[in-house]
């Protein structure tokens, strides 16, 4: 036997492979332990205060609970399964455990993407290059957050699509329903997976309607699957996505989502991609080579295509959204190599889950991951010690804070109600750039309204509103540190 067929064989062994995927998935997950990938999210405080009180109150919020300014609007807690699983790890565990369900989160998302590409493969090496690239593309992009359900269903809507065609077994469909039924209530953005299945469902009613007339191109991958069939599976998952507290009205969000201009213009998650990170890159790079790859089959994938076609589109025009050209792409590519190798048994995937628990317990602690280093990252990030001071001194109410620091207020001082915070779907496009625009200097503040009315101002010590409040005659400090600053309003100037 040749060397690279000992080698060859060396690397097909199980144990090998097991003991590969898991230092694999170590490396992409173990970083969501960090305090930079964890606790210092801006928006995952007001998710926990939100989940805290679904358990509390055993019912679902259907107006802006937290806040003073849009208390009377309405508003849903779509992603309700996300706080309610944030609630129960912090209130079991504390910070610890929600970097720990982050760390879930984030390990779900990678093992969803290699399930996807080995599935799509049939190659553990190729499926590990593939998942590698596909996570370093956009995984680290955003903190753990409900979006990481619509990562980890969306992966397996996709593959369930690809393997029921390529096996022409519709009844792996079947379980669509029941996972549309989880993603509505998990993530809004269960409508990308609506919208991948009745994609699909188009391609193949398209397809079979053309045969009828005896077009069917040479060109063009043949449709496996019965359309009548996709038809009420289709119908089936948008039903099940209306079951829930909310029931249909989370299209309405949905359409509001689409339909805003605020976040698309001021906040840089939802903005295009400017390539000045490798990740931008990698993301170019894949889709570029789906699409190659595509392009050189014999039989043209019409409903890949299409998708790879609206997703570059969604994927480059929103940053937050890399996800959803990376998943496909990676897709495309495990398709086109092929194979049928048998997947891991039940008992090598506890063997994976054990050795990777390991690993993972091994890099926390070499990495000091501990309740006290993460208090520390809080407190570098959040006005701890202002909050601290306001316990200590109570001052009276309304209160006006910045647009960063709303959901960790809400959370950590929730005897104020917040007058902003990142819930840019409840507050709409005209409180959120009234309170931007204030925020950072412009002249309306003056005129501003919702910091006329309040008595108590926290805001981050550069921003150009804490600047300019600082030679206000209307206001005076009551507390600074090199973070933050507390105003509370002169009692003369209330006539100003």
């Amino acid at each position: 036997m040749t060397v690279f067929g000992k080698m060859g064989k060396l690397f097909d062994r199980r144990p090998l492979r097991l003991l590969a995927i898991a230092l694999l998935l170590t490396i992409i997950a173990g970083p969501s332990l960090l305090p930079k990938f964890s606790v210092v999210d801006n928006d995952i405080w007001w998710h926990l205060k939100v989940g805290d009180w679904i358990v509390e109150h055993s019912s679902f919020p259907h107006t802006g609970i937290l806040s003073r300014t849009a208390a009377d609007r309405p508003w849903m807690a779509y992603s309700w399964i996300y706080e309610v699983f944030l609630s129960l790890f912090h209130s079991r565990w504390g910070l610890v455990g929600i970097s720990v369900y982050g760390l879930l989160l984030t390990l779900a998302v990678a093992d969803s993407i290699f399930w996807m590409t080995q599935r799509l493969s049939g190659s553990f090496w190729r499926a590990c290059l593939l998942a590698t690239a596909c996570c370093a593309a956009f995984l680290f992009n955003v903190f753990p957050r409900p979006v990481f359900f619509s990562m980890v269903l969306f992966t397996v809507t996709l593959t369930l699509l690809l393997e029921a065609r390529r096996s022409g077994r519709p009844q792996l469909l079947y379980w669509l329903p029941p996972l549309f039924l989880v993603w509505a209530n998990a993530h809004i953005q269960f409508v990308y997976g609506v919208f991948v299945v009745a994609l699909f469902t188009a391609v193949s009613v398209l397809q079979e309607s053309a045969a009828r007339f005896r077009f069917v191109p040479d060109y063009l991958l043949p449709a496996s699957l019965p359309a009548r069939t996709l038809v009420v599976i289709l119908g089936a998952c948008v039903l099940a996505t209306c079951i829930g507290p909310y029931s249909y009205h989370l299209y309405f969000v949905v359409f509001d989502y689409a339909t805003s201009k605020f976040p698309y213009t001021y906040i840089r998650e939802f903005q295009a991609l400017n390539f000045r990170g490798y990740t931008d890159f990698v993301q170019l790079l894949l889709m570029g080579f789906a699409f190659f790859v595509l392009g050189r089959q014999k039989k043209l994938d019409l409903f890949l295509l299409a998708l790879l076609c609206v997703a570059s589109v969604v994927g480059f025009r929103t940053a937050r959204d890399s996800w959803f050209v990376c998943i496909p792409a990676a897709a495309c590519l495990a398709g086109v190599l092929g194979g049928s190798k048998r997947p891991e048994s039940i008992g090598e995937r506890a063997g994976l889950a054990v050795a990777l628990a390991l690993l993972i317990l091994l890099y926390a602690r070499l990495t000091d991951f501990d309740s006290d280093n993460l208090r520390i990252a809080v407190a570098t990030v959040f006005p701890v010690r202002a909050i601290n001071f306001l316990h200590d001194h109570p001052q009276p109410g309304p209160l006006y804070n910045s647009f960063d620091w709303g959901g960790f207020i809400a959370w950590y001082m929730p005897d104020y109600p917040v007058a902003i915070d990142g819930r840019t779907d409840l507050y709409g496009d005209e409180i959120d750039t009234r309170f931007y625009l204030t925020e950072n200097g412009d002249a309306s503040y003056v005129d501003d309204p919702y910091l006329k009315e309040a008595q108590l101002i926290l805001l981050p010590k550069q921003k150009p509103l804490a600047v300019l409040l600082g030679s206000d005659s209307r206001f005076s400090v009551i507390y600074e540190d090199s973070q933050a600053v507390v105003f509370v309003k002169r009692p003369s100037s209330d006539t100003h």
